[in-house]
């Protein structure tokens, strides 16, 4: 009887141990009406944290459940978080702000990733890297598990852009399948609430230099009646548009440079007068154009360089070492200087042809050689004019007029949070 009254001591006690252990995982689970699946992905979860003898919860961030998936959660001793805020990433959010382990590990509700297959996505946190990827496409993904378009096309296209303009090593954006260190990725104040938030995560991770790798993972077909949550379309307009919108680059320089350089050489090349090539006379016409693309491409090029401070000033985007640098020189005074130059040098070219029309004695003129001086004289009229006003918006934004001043950094502001070294 001693013996077995010890024993059962013994195992109270180490019973009692464990619960006191600190938690090293959680394994979030986001969920909208998944009851055919979610009990499969639970145990699996309980399986793996059992087989690998970590200390682990499993947590069911539920988006207002309405078919049950909330009780299955209890019954199976899942913690339920409650969601009341609808997207995915709302659901992975408030996930992952409930969470008590070191490492969360995240993957969809649905049974199409293996979380008994979670080991080596702890080997790697446990190794010190602070996001681990699952890679499907290095895995293997189950025959109809994927559309072919977003297979083909969708992931391939967003993964290889967010790989384009953030330098990113993710070579698969969008797995579902992650881990990663909580308190690192609290740290880049994620705002998406939809399914962008799986790049969200990857851009902001590799702004910030947090050292990321990627696992293989495979993807099954889950359960064949569950209703998909994935709009493939509006999912992935988002997730472009968020690329988009985080990379001025991309969006705004680099089209703005490119409008610019072809209106400068299409201008440039009709200034001495009509161009006939192959049988086809390019005239005033066609060098309205060059200077409306050299206009436009010019406005693309300011909402780049404004929207980037803007970025910085409020957080959105990390703070470079050499943008900063190139404003301690260019100035408020700077723009002005140069917006004023290419005002008078417009309106130089306004007077020249004015006095041309007077000598006419202002009658009819030769519209083709009087255009190519008004031409070129309204847009640098324009050009100046917008340089300007740019200078003194980007005074407001945070650019101080003292040579040794650069930007504002995010930390400087109220909002700011997403202060880095890296730039964009």
């Amino acid at each position: 009887m001693q013996a077995i009254s010890g024993g059962i001591k013994q195992a109270n006690a180490s019973r009692r141990e464990a619960r006191e252990r600190p938690i090293e995982l959680s394994i979030v689970l986001p969920c909208l009406n998944e009851a055919a699946t979610l009990g499969t992905c639970i145990r699996a979860a309980q399986t793996a944290a059992r087989d690998l003898c970590i200390q682990a919860e499993v947590i069911v961030a539920d988006n207002g459940s309405s078919d049950g998936s909330r009780e299955i959660a209890d019954r199976l001793g899942a913690r339920v978080v409650g969601v009341p805020e609808r997207g995915y990433g709302a659901a992975l959010l408030g996930g992952i702000r409930a969470a008590r382990g070191k490492f969360v590990i995240m993957g969809d509700a649905d049974a199409t990733y293996n979380f008994e297959a979670i080991g080596p996505f702890v080997e790697k946190l446990r190794g010190g890297y602070d996001l681990v990827m699952g890679n499907r496409f290095a895995g293997g993904i189950a025959e109809g598990a994927m559309p072919w378009l977003s297979r083909r096309v969708g992931n391939p296209v967003l993964t290889g852009l967010g790989r384009l303009f953030f330098r990113s090593p993710v070579a698969d954006f969008h797995c579902g399948l992650r881990g990663f260190r909580r308190e690192s990725i609290l740290a880049l104040d994620l705002q998406t609430t939809g399914m962008e938030f799986a790049s969200e995560m990857v851009v902001m991770a590799t702004v910030r230099d947090l050292r990321i790798t990627e696992v293989p993972t495979t993807l099954s077909r889950g359960d064949e009646g569950r209703r998909s949550h994935l709009r493939p379309w509006r999912d992935g307009w988002r997730h472009l548009r968020f690329l988009l919108a985080y990379s001025p680059r991309w969006l705004f320089l680099f089209p703005g440079l490119l409008l610019m350089t072809i209106g400068a050489a299409g201008t440039l090349w009709l200034l001495p007068g009509p161009r006939v090539v192959r049988g086809v006379t390019f005239d005033i016409q066609t060098l309205l154009f060059a200077c409306m693309m050299i206009a436009i491409g010019f406005q693309a090029v300011l909402f780049s360089l404004l929207g980037k401070v803007f970025a910085w000033n409020e957080g959105l985007l990390p703070v470079g070492e050499r943008f900063p640098k190139v404003f301690r020189h260019v100035t408020l005074e700077v723009g002005l200087g140069v917006g004023l130059l290419l005002m008078f040098g417009g309106f130089g070219g306004a007077v020249y042809a004015f006095l041309r029309w007077s000598d006419a004695s202002f009658g009819p003129l030769d519209a083709s050689r009087t255009l190519r001086i008004v031409i070129p004289s309204l847009t640098a009229l324009l050009l100046g004019a917008q340089v300007v006003l740019a200078s003194f918006f980007f005074s407001l934004l945070g650019i101080r007029s003292h040579p040794s001043d650069g930007p504002r950094t995010p930390g400087s502001t109220p909002s700011g949070t997403r202060a880095t070294q890296r730039s964009d």
